[in-house]
């Protein structure tokens, strides 16, 4: 696709130039009509508006050739005298040309030279051709030269900036997207393993406990182990999968999990000994967005009642209300103070990542310690607020 582009490019530029040579022989006859005192053109004068003109196919390519050879061109053409004409016109399209594909530097040195000759040349010839006000017309052609090399390099060199600031844009959204990526990564490695992991290290203290008066309870206990670190491993190889995958590839990923699997995670809580009661309406048909951040919320928070509550009760709640799905989870821990996922300022990492899930869709999150004591979580997440980012963005693909 870039060599195509490379190539359409190439076209336009000739294109361009076979358009310059046509008007620039037919405008080189018409100006001499009008210039008696100039030298009327020859095979040599038509030559050298040719080359000037033809030359400006390739200064997309090489465009210091271009104004080597067009430039050259144009300076033999002056100092032989031949009348003012289209020929000029190439001063322009190089100027612009060497400040757009150029450095700004590096243009200014090779415009600032083209133009250091061509006043020499153009002063010279004035000076042939005037004839007592060759101040005032020395002046005045200074100033145009001035501004026939100036004003497209400008052009040019604006223009640059502005592709260059654009790519740089693109580069730093680029690169902002990735960062989200890898961020969001890591939170869903976080509440995946964290919580097979708590749950694996419940079951291990349960087996340990009752391992030699209740052997059923160890078979549980180590089959409970096997489904959460089968589950978290799954977790694990499809998140790094994508991280390995080249990024212009599309790399194949587990279903994100949501309200649909809340029966299995309720599952493994009490299988660590918290009795949880759960109280379930309006959880289905979701937004995709709202369904996977409950779901991750729900087990952050049941997670933490696990590895820090010391809990062995608690309470979730699922219910709409208008626009806005309520979670709510509730313990009867103790020990909250010291436990820093539970700290009442919410410093705690998996309590930032509730609450970063939540903020992400346009609501809200509050945890702390209740006043009756234990641990209370409250999640408010907008359904609007998916549906319409939903729509904005299958409006934008």
């Amino acid at each position: 696709m870039e060599r195509f582009a490379r190539f359409r490019i190439s076209l336009l530029d000739v294109g361009m130039a076979l358009v310059l040579v046509v008007v620039g022989i037919g405008g080189t006859h018409g100006a001499a009509s009008g210039q008696h005192w100039a030298r009327q053109p020859d095979a040599l004068g038509f030559t050298l508006v040719v080359i000037a003109m033809a030359s400006l196919a390739l200064r997309s390519r090489f465009p210091r050739t271009v104004l080597v050879v067009s430039g050259a061109a144009v300076l033999v053409y002056l100092a032989a005298n031949y009348p003012y004409g289209p020929i000029m016109f190439t001063i322009l399209v190089v100027a612009f040309t060497l400040g757009y594909q150029l450095p700004h530097l590096v243009a200014i040195r090779w415009v600032g030279g083209y133009y250091a000759v061509f006043f020499v040349v153009s002063v010279v010839r004035l000076v042939d051709d005037s004839g007592t006000d060759l101040w005032r017309q020395g002046t005045a052609w200074a100033i145009a030269s001035l501004a026939a090399f100036t004003a497209p390099l400008a052009i040019g060199g604006a223009l640059r900036t502005r592709r260059e600031s654009q790519a740089d844009v693109r580069a730093a959204l680029a690169r902002r997207a990735v960062s989200e990526e890898r961020l969001r990564m890591a939170q869903e490695l976080h509440d995946s393993v964290g919580h097979g992991l708590a749950v694996i290290a419940m079951q291990a203290g349960v087996a340990l406990h009752v391992l030699d008066r209740n052997p059923e309870k160890v078979r549980a206990a180590l089959e409970a182990i096997r489904d959460t670190s089968k589950a978290s491993l799954d977790g694990l190889r499809a998140e790094l999968q994508v991280l390995r995958s080249p990024v212009t590839d599309a790399a194949p990923r587990r279903p994100d999990l949501g309200l649909a699997e809340l029966d299995v995670l309720l599952d493994r809580i009490r299988a660590g000994g918290v009795q949880v009661e759960a109280d379930v309406d309006g959880h289905t048909e979701l937004p995709p967005d709202v369904d996977v951040a409950a779901y991750r919320i729900l087990q952050e928070s049941l997670t933490n009642v696990l590895r820090h509550a010391g809990a062995t009760r608690a309470a979730v709640r699922i219910r709409r209300s208008g626009d806005e799905l309520l979670l709510d989870v509730t313990d009867d821990g103790a020990g909250v103070e010291d436990a820093p996922a539970h700290r009442p300022d919410g410093s705690g990492t998996g309590i930032a990542g509730m609450r970063a899930r939540a903020e992400a869709l346009g609501g809200r999150l509050q945890a702390g310690p209740r006043a009756g004591g234990g641990f209370a979580v409250h999640a408010r997440l907008p359904l609007a607020h998916a549906d319409r980012e939903a729509d904005m963005s299958g409006s934008t693909s």
